[in-house]
């Protein structure tokens, strides 16, 4: 039995439209799966990798038509990460959730508590559980990310063209994101935006927590009413920047935590919360407004509210 890890073979790629613009270490990351990145950055600068038959530097783009030299790599056992398995009935369940899907994207209603990808402890995510489900997609990448607690409209590209259309929205803010979030309180009506920097922390701990603070990044979320109840309001909160936390440390901020929020919320509150049923994050993306990537119409995706959070909301007493 031969003991050495597997080879990769020589291989000449030609570069198509979904790979243009690309820079060649990523492209390689991609083609050269469990390769180390400090791998890759070797092989290139030493000439290993050819892009028509020239030398070039890792941050080199992708032109259409190049033709590149994929050199034979070694991919060490501990690196190959096997993938989460189709039948396992997280995975599975993802299935059932996919709201649209042609040859562009996929989008999906993200259920809560499942991060959007591996690493950090967590041994699969959304996008490798996706790609278990689709074995022969060549190409699928996020778009744009939750947080591992907070449900709704996720999308996924299937083109590395559609990713950068998808980016070039979310860049120029021209893709708009609806949330729907239970607060503690009563929200008031006057708060329809709230512009508050935020900045990154890590604590003694090594818990990564987010703090409005004035050297943070500028950012803004609008709010919206969308019932008021006792002791809460579900609010729709639509952030015009994409900050890590955001819509959760703004609420915070103004003195209306959202239910059930383990890192930013009031003791009390959730455990009333939790009285009534209530067992994770009350923070959903409910739409998502945005330019197909092949047709250029503009979609807008709903994503309904899991079981729990309807339920939650029918035993509030509306006022």
């Amino acid at each position: 039995m031969n003991s050495e890890s597997p080879k990769i073979k020589v291989q000449l790629v030609t570069i198509d439209e979904d790979h243009v613009g690309q820079r060649i270490d990523n492209f390689l990351l991609t083609k050269l799966k469990g390769v180390p990145k400090s791998m890759i950055y070797r092989i290139v600068r030493k000439g290993e990798v050819r892009v028509n038959k020239k030398r070039i530097k890792p941050e080199y783009k992708l032109q259409d038509g190049d033709i590149v030299r994929v050199p034979p790599v070694r991919v060490s056992e501990k690196d190959e990460r096997p993938g989460p398995s189709a039948n396992l009935s997280k995975v599975s369940q993802l299935e059932e959730r996919i709201l649209f899907e042609d040859k562009h994207l996929i989008v999906l209603n993200k259920p809560a508590g499942l991060a959007v990808h591996g690493g950090s402890g967590v041994d699969f995510g959304i996008i490798e559980a996706m790609r278990a489900l689709r074995p022969t997609q060549k190409f699928l990448e996020l778009a744009h990310r939750l947080d591992k607690d907070t449900s709704g409209v996720l999308l996924i590209a299937k083109k590395r063209s559609a990713l950068r259309h998808l980016h070039d929205q979310l860049r120029f803010k021209k893709m708009q994101k609806d949330y729907q979030a239970l607060v503690k309180g009563t929200w008031q009506a006057r708060d329809k935006a709230i512009k508050a920097p935020l900045l990154k922390l890590t604590l003694k701990s090594g818990e990564r927590i987010v703090r409005v603070n004035q050297e943070g990044k500028e950012c803004e979320t609008r709010f919206k009413i969308l019932q008021r109840y006792q002791g809460s309001t579900l609010v729709q909160a639509s952030p015009v920047t994409g900050r890590t936390h955001q819509i959760r440390v703004h609420c915070q901020y103004t003195g209306h935590p959202i239910a059930c929020d383990e890192k930013y919320s009031e003791q009390k509150y959730d455990d009333s919360m939790r009285a009534l049923g209530l067992n994770r994050l009350f923070l959903h993306a409910a739409q998502l407004r945005f330019t197909h990537p092949g047709s250029e119409e503009v979609m807008i995706v709903k994503a309904p509210l899991d079981p729990v959070l309807t339920q939650t909301l029918d035993k509030l007493i509306k006022i």
